[in-house]
């Protein structure tokens, strides 16, 4: 549901954007932070936040990391 966002964001556009692992912390909402195969070797860390349910929003790209192996691990940022 990001994947528009974060290439508009990285201004790139992504032919594979699988996920691959994920963390999650509870705010006033949740936090995701994703691992995402962008290519076949490269992968970027997403920052998802979802609000609360009664809110009524989708979930929004707070930040990413590009750069990233299938082997980096995945930590909050």
């Amino acid at each position: 549901q990001v994947k528009a966002q974060f290439e508009s964001q990285a201004n790139t556009n992504c032919v594979v954007f699988t996920a691959i692992e994920y963390r999650t912390q509870v705010v006033a909402g949740t936090n995701y932070f994703i691992k995402v195969q962008v290519s076949g070797d490269q992968y970027v860390h997403l920052k998802v936040f979802q609000s609360l349910p009664y809110e009524n929003q989708g979930p929004s790209l707070t930040g990413f990391q590009t750069g990233k192996t299938r082997d980096d691990p995945l930590t909050y940022f």
